[in-house]
């Protein structure tokens, strides 16, 4: 027998707790263990008038925010439909089912002003740090470094040649926020003084993105995402938004370590990276500087790809300051008289070793060395010495297992995009896209929070 209609009917009395309608087993239940916001009051209480209206609490505004990227949620308009109509958004946020949901432009409103000026999500961002540390799933003893490209908020149809446009020449009172953004970072190793080589197109609507074609397929304007991230369980450790170049993402890795060293006292006993991070320079500061080994492939250009002997084929004698071929014949420094002082100065970075002609005319392997000139010459970096360590951290026992615990880093990336859904940015200008990767490096730590320390199930 069918049974009778249902209608909705008016309730005089009624009670309702949003806490009896959240599943024990909800993610965000697990999550809010982790969170404790109230010191965001007192950290911008400086930026909050003492007369006025009540504004909104800001955290509240902090708990939507880690909803929305815990769940992939980017829209800000979205967001608040979502918290609205979801029982668990609102008890996570602490809202009742009568309390009303902010308008979408009070989010855009405090990140552009309390928020940025306090900066309050980095504050956030380190309090979560702090408590995986507390939780001890953060060893310290091994780092592991890497960038990923995330495709900006813009149109290549809607850029230039930087030779018919320059932000430079841009007055800031007419310019938009992400153009005076830029503006301001132009002398900041992470966006505008990494490299002096120009970009191909420059975007109008956010020139601090970077034309890249990295991926090895359709050029296009992105930023670099960096994570610095403890091996033992994945925990990122810090986050810092990039162009997206070679020599602005090794600069991010090196402030990273120090800040990372600075806020939480946390220095590494080794970093593991790709061959990107293998330059002379950052070797050198990574060794020599601050005693890290590194588990880094070394940026090499010397290997040769027609056949013949590449320099790695040559064995290196310290001792008596010389190269010996695969035939047993020496390369030896040969010292110069030079006319021109810049030539001799002490700050060359190379050095160059040849054989003597006798040797390689009449050697039977010449064919395989030097078929081209007369004798076969090598040029060794100036600090070669630190990247021989390098080649001989890479080629120990101990290197598998650092390369296999990088790769925690790489997994981080393809979570960012295929669950999180940041794959291209919503924000623009520096500070912007700084935002966004900041509130993803928080919910990726409270989500693996919440999966390294399960709930206990509730006996009813």
């Amino acid at each position: 027998m069918m049974g009778p209609r249902q209608e909705a009917q008016a309730a005089l009395f009624y009670e309702f707790s949003l806490e009896d309608h959240v599943p024990q087993d909800h993610l965000l239940r697990s999550i809010d263990r982790f969170i404790d916001l109230s010191s965001i009051r007192t950290h911008l209480s400086d930026f909050y008038s003492h007369t006025g209206r009540p504004s909104i609490d800001p955290e509240l505004l902090i708990r939507m925010l880690i909803v929305g990227y815990c769940f992939g949620i980017r829209s800000e308009r979205r967001l608040c439909e979502e918290v609205h109509l979801n029982l668990a958004y609102r008890w996570f946020c602490r809202l009742d089912l009568n309390d009303r949901i902010p308008d979408h432009s009070t989010f855009s409103k405090n990140r552009h002003g309390r928020f940025r000026e306090s900066d309050l999500l980095r504050h956030v961002f380190e309090m979560t740090v702090a408590r995986c540390i507390q939780e001890g799933f953060v060893g310290g003893q091994g780092f592991a470094a890497d960038a990923s490209l995330i495709v900006a908020d813009v149109q290549k149809q809607n850029s230039s040649n930087p030779e018919d446009w320059a932000a430079r020449q841009v007055k800031p009172e007419d310019a938009s926020r992400a153009v005076r953004e830029y503006l301001d970072v132009l002398d900041d190793v992470a966006f505008g003084a990494a490299s002096e080589t120009k970009p191909k197109f420059t975007a109008h609507a956010d020139p601090a993105s970077q034309w890249t074609a990295a991926r090895k397929g359709p050029a296009f304007l992105a930023y670099s995402d960096n994570y610095l991230i403890d091996t033992d369980h994945g925990i990122i450790l810090d986050v810092e938004a990039t162009r997206s170049i070679r020599q602005a993402e090794v600069g991010a890795m090196r402030r990273m370590i120090d800040r990372t060293e600075e806020r939480f006292g946390l220095r590494p006993e080794w970093v593991a990276a790709d061959t990107a991070y293998g330059a002379s320079e950052n070797l050198v500061w990574l060794t020599l500087k601050r005693q890290i080994l590194p588990f880094i492939p070394v940026f090499d250009n010397s290997k040769r790809d027609d056949g013949t002997w590449s320099r790695s084929d040559f064995t290196w004698d310290e001792d008596n300051d010389r190269y010996i071929c695969p035939e047993g014949k020496e390369l030896k420094h040969t010292r110069r008289n030079y006319s021109d002082p810049a030539r001799r100065a002490s700050g060359l970075k190379a050095r160059s070793y040849g054989a003597r002609k006798s040797d390689c005319k009449n050697c039977p392997s010449k064919a395989k060395c030097c078929p081209n000139t007369p004798t076969r010459r090598i040029r060794r970096e100036k600090y070669e010495i630190v990247r021989d360590f390098a080649r001989q951290c890479t080629a120990s026992e101990f290197n598998p297992t650092a390369q296999a615990r990088r790769k925690k880093v790489e997994m981080l990336f393809a979570h960012l995009k295929r669950i999180l859904g940041l794959g291209r940015l919503r924000l623009r200008g520096p500070c912007g896209v700084q935002d966004e990767f900041t509130l993803a490096a928080i919910a990726q730590n409270l989500r693996k929070l919440a999966k390294l320390k399960p709930m206990v199930p509730v006996p009813s």
